[in-house]
C-alpha cells in the first residue's frame, strides 16, 4: 500500500517508523515531514492544510491509505473534502469528520457532549466578549485555582490554571478582550480545578468498534515539578502505574462506551484515533479533554509499545472491520525526553546545527522540529528531539532515555529532567507499604 502522513512533527516521524515496519507499507510518503521522516520516507512539499493540493497529490501517486497526524487539517474539514471528491471518496482516510474533529477544536462543544451523555467532567461555565461581565461575576462565585481553556485550537498552549480571582480576572480580560489566543479564545471555559494524576487513554475506532491503546502520561508545563507555561508536551511515559485493569474497567464503562455511542447518536463519521485526557480523583477517572488525533509526545511512547501491525489496524479503521484485526501490547515501559530550543514555548531561535546524532544508540530518536541542509541536521521548531527508551521497568527506560539525551547537543538546548519520577515515587511508595503489610 501506498501511504501518505500529514505533518511534520515528533508525532508523525513515530507514524511513518511504525507503518515502515509493516510487509503491506509500500511507497511511503510525509507531506511536509522533517529530516526524521527523510530518512524513512519520502518528504514531499505539502500544506497539511491545503486539500486540494493533498487530493491531487493522492490521486497522482495511487495513494492507498491517507493519515491525517495534526488537529488542524481535521478541524478544517479534510475527510468532508474527500468525501466531497468522486476520485477521493472511496480513500481510506485515518480521521474524523469536522463535526468529530470539534471534540478537540471546540472547548465548549466537547463540555456539552460530555454533559449530554453523561460523561463525568468538571463543571463549566462559557462565556464570548459580550458575556465579559458575567464571567468575572461567575469568577468571583469559584474557589481557586480556577482553569480557564480558549476554546479553539491553541497547539496545546491554550489553558490557563490561575491561583487566585486576580489572576483569573485578569487573564479572562486578556482572553476575551485582547484575543491572548488569537480566534482560539474568542470563547473561553471557565472549569473546575480537579486535584489528581492526569493520564492521556488513545483509542482507535472505526465509529462502531474501538482498539484501548496503551496509555501513557505526559508533562505539559516547561518547568520541572510541573511549572511555567504549558507547551505542546516535554516527555511522557507508558504504562501509567495507577491504570490498572480496574481503573480502566472504569475508563471504558464510564468515558469510552458512552463517547462512542454519543458520536453515533449524533451521527458523526468518526474513523480514527480518540485522545482521552483524564484525571484521576480519587480512582475516578474525570475527561479533562478530548483530542481528535493521536497525542505528541505520546504517540512516541505508545507506538513502540504496539506489537501489531500499524498498517491493519488503520485499514481496519477506515473500513469499519476494526474487531477482526488484533492488538497486541508490549509489557516493557517506554519513555520519551522532548528537547526543546531555548525560549520555547515563547520566542526562540532556528538554525542551530545538532551535534551527536552520529553516536551510536538503542534507542529511537524522532525528529519533531529539524531541517536538513548540506547533510547537517538543524534546528527547525520549538520542540526539536524527543528520544524514546525502552526497558523492563520504568527507571531503566528513564536512564537509557537520559543517557542517549546527553549526548545530543545545540546551543540553547533545554530538556527536563523529572520526567516520570512522580511515577517512580508513586510506584516505590506502593511497594513500601506493601511491605510494612
Amino acid at each position: 500500500m501506498n501511504i501518505l502522513i500529514l505533518g511534520s512533527g515528533g508525532r508523525e516521524h513515530a507514524f511513518a517508523w511504525k507503518l515502515k515496519q509493516s510487509p503491506k507499507c509500500g511507497q511511503l510518503y510525509i507531506g511536509p515531514g522533517n529530516a526524521g521522516t527523510a530518512m524513512i520516507g519520502k518528504n514531499v512539499p505539502l500544506d497539511p492544510n491545503s486539500f486540494p493540493e493533498i487530493g491531487d497529490f493522492v490521486v497522482s501517486n495511487n495513494i492507498d491509505l491517507v493519515v491525517v497526524g495534526p488537529e488542524v487539517p481535521l478541524a478544517l474539514g479534510i475527510r468532508d473534502y474527500f468525501k466531497q471528491r468522486d476520485d477521493l471518496r472511496q480513500i481510506p482516510l485515518v480521521g474524523p469528520d469536522q463535526k468529530g474533529a470539534m471534540l478537540e477544536s471546540s472547548k465548549d462543544f466537547a463540555k456539552q457532549f460530555m454533559v449530554k451523555y453523561g460523561i463525568p467532567t468538571a463543571a463549566y461555565a462559557t462565556f464570548d466578549q459580550s458575556q465579559l461581565d458575567q464571567g468575572l461575576d461567575y469568577l468571583k462565585q469559584q474557589t481557586t485555582p480556577i482553569v480557564l481553556k480558549a476554546d479553539g485550537l491553541a497547539a496545546g498552549k491554550g489553558v490557563v490554571i490561575c491561583e487566585s480571582l486576580e489572576e483569573a480576572e485578569r487573564v479572562l480580560k486578556e482572553m476575551l478582550q485582547e484575543s491572548k489566543f488569537g480566534k482560539a479564545s474568542a470563547k473561553v471555559v471557565v472549569e473546575e480545578f480537579l486535584t489528581g494524576i492526569e493520564i492521556s487513554v488513545f483509542i482507535l475506532t472505526d465509529g462502531t468498534n474501538y482498539k484501548i491503546l496503551p496509555s501513557a502520561k505526559d508533562y505539559k508545563r516547561i518547568g520541572e515539578h510541573d511549572t511555567g507555561p504549558n507547551t505542546g508536551g516535554m516527555g511522557a511515559v507508558s504504562p501509567v502505574s495507577f491504570a490498572n485493569k480496574e481503573f480502566m474497567n472504569i475508563v471504558e464503562d464510564t468515558i469510552i462506551k458512552p463517547t462512542i455511542e454519543g458520536l453515533k447518536s449524533e451521527q458523526i463519521d468518526y474513523k480514527g484515533f480518540i485522545f482521552l485526557g483524564l484525571i484521576n480523583v480519587n480512582g475516578q477517572p474525570i475527561v479533562i479533554e478530548y483530542n481528535a488525533r493521536m497525542g505528541d509526545p505520546e504517540t512516541q511512547v505508545v507506538f513502540p509499545r504496539i506489537s501489531s501491525d500499524l498498517v491493519d489496524l488503520l485499514f481496519g479503521c477506515t473500513q469499519g472491520t476494526l474487531d477482526q484485526v488484533e492488538l497486541t501490547i508490549d509489557a516493557k515501559c517506554a519513555c520519551t525526553v522532548v528537547m526543546v530550543s531555548d525560549g520555547y514555548p515563547e520566542d526562540y531561535q532556528k538554525g542551530f546545527g545538532i551535534s551527536g546524532l552520529d553516536k551510536a544508540t538503542e534507542n529511537l530518536v524522532f525528529h519533531a522540529g529539524t531541517s536538513s541542509q548540506d547533510g547537517s541536521i538543524l534546528t527547525n521548531g520549538g520542540r526539536v528531539l524527543a528520544i524514546t527508551a525502552s526497558g523492563n521497568d520504568l527507571s531503566a527506560a528513564l536512564n537509557s532515555a537520559y543517557s542517549t539525551v546527553g549526548q545530543i547537543d545545540w546551543e540553547g538546548v533545554y530538556y527536563r529532567k523529572d520526567i516520570g519520577q512522580d511515577l517512580l515515587t508513586m510506584t516505590n511508595k506502593t511497594l513500601e507499604n506493601s511491605a510494612e503489610k
